[in-house]
């Protein structure tokens, strides 16, 4: 029986091609056919039907093709070239614009007429193959078959990898939450300060208006803010009384280790390890520099500056202060002055607010104090679930 006379049946089971499919995990893939005539599009669908696909989104007005490609998001793409008012070309060029649809096979419905240098463009735009008009089912279907193996296996390898990245990343931030609470852990037991102060430095960011990546960023990094404490002497840092002019000095200091720390080696530490690893060459790498790490220094640098310039280390001014600096400094005084440190007890919510408004033009950028004091129900939430 002719594939014609099938289709005129309204049968498409029938059809002896001589391949056998039908236990393929690709079989219920969503294939899409566009082409302006009705009959070659209903041809396709029958051939493939034969050997057991059966997800068919048929498109015979290529005005509407992108349309259905975002919203059945097919598996498979077999598209004509000659179509009046949006041409396949077109379309191709617009599905190989979106990220998303990279790695959509698109199968290339070509007639004898069309020319080598729409073929040339064709290539060029990203088509993953041809087939010949008048379509032959001992073509078309190895190609379709090929193709969805491809996609399939294309698919799963991207999964594997997102997954392992989502690991890398949970390594990467429970290391760092390690080394924050080894900076905390000999002042504040539970380590609970750094979580605070990294929560409250991502709703300030969040409600600035930065993206996500650069509001995790910060809450990552804003963490490791007192991580210079571990250069800090106890009898300074675990003092219960107010300090002497030289042991606030000495306190200072942990703005310096905190960023050193962070930092780059220095030279003649990457001259020790040289000498003492024999994989230094690749410990020392070009990429060893972390994201997280280099804002966590500058942050360690300069979340005690202040607003009016009288702050430490180096007596910054306004928006000399790097941003991620003024808002972890607004996030470390109102956690200090809501939890219980060495030299005193958790002071109320309302002296808390009293003092961080005293501060502002003054300690505090004006305007993040306010960004800060508008999110103060989510702030209380956030001392409270994570009080010491």
């Amino acid at each position: 029986m002719s594939i014609l006379k099938t289709i005129e049946n309204g049968s498409t089971n029938t059809l002896d091609t001589g391949w056998s499919y039908s236990n393929s995990e690709t079989m219920h893939a969503k294939i899409m056919v566009v082409d302006d005539v009705p009959l070659n599009v209903k041809i396709v669908c029958a051939h493939l039907q034969t050997v057991g696909y059966n997800q068919f989104i048929q498109v015979t007005d290529s005005t509407t093709a992108m349309t259905h490609i975002y919203q059945d998001d097919p598996d498979i793409l077999l598209l004509d070239i000659m179509m009046p008012e949006i041409s396949g070309l077109d379309i191709l060029e617009a599905v190989r614009a979106d990220p998303h649809y990279a790695h959509l096979p698109i199968l290339i419905l070509t007639a004898a007429a069309d020319n080598s240098e729409m073929k040339k463009k064709a290539l060029e735009l990203g088509a993953t193959d041809f087939l010949p008009k008048p379509i032959d089912a001992e073509d078309l279907i190895p190609r379709v078959h090929n193709a969805l193996l491809m996609k399939s296996y294309q698919d799963h390898l991207e999964q594997k990898v997102l997954l392992r990245t989502e690991e890398l990343e949970k390594s990467r931030a429970e290391v760092l939450h390690c080394l924050a609470r080894a900076g905390e852990y000999r002042d504040n037991e539970t380590g609970k300060h750094v979580i605070r102060v990294s929560k409250y430095a991502g709703l300030i960011a969040q409600e600035l208006g930065l993206d996500y990546e650069r509001v995790s960023l910060i809450k990552q990094a804003a963490a490791l803010h007192d991580l210079g404490k571990i250069g800090i002497p106890d009898a300074i840092l675990l003092k219960p009384g107010k300090l002497s002019e030289s042991e606030f000095n000495a306190m200072k200091k942990h703005c310096e280790y905190g960023s050193d720390i962070c930092g780059a080696l220095k030279k003649q530490e990457e001259d020790f390890m040289v000498s003492h690893a024999l994989t230094a060459e690749t410990i020392l790498g070009e990429n060893v520099e972390s994201p997280v790490l280099k804002l966590a220094g500058l942050i360690a640098a300069t979340h005690h500056e202040k607003w009016d310039g009288s702050g430490y280390p180096r007596g910054l001014k306004g928006t000399d202060i790097p941003l991620e600096g003024r808002i972890t400094a607004i996030a470390d005084v109102f956690d200090a002055l809501s939890s219980k440190r060495p030299y005193k007890d958790p002071f109320p919510l309302e002296k808390c607010l009293a003092i961080m408004q005293e501060g502002s033009a003054s300690h505090f950028d004006p305007e993040l104090l306010e960004l800060f004091l508008n999110q103060l129900d989510e702030v209380v939430i956030i001392r409270d679930e994570y009080s010491d």
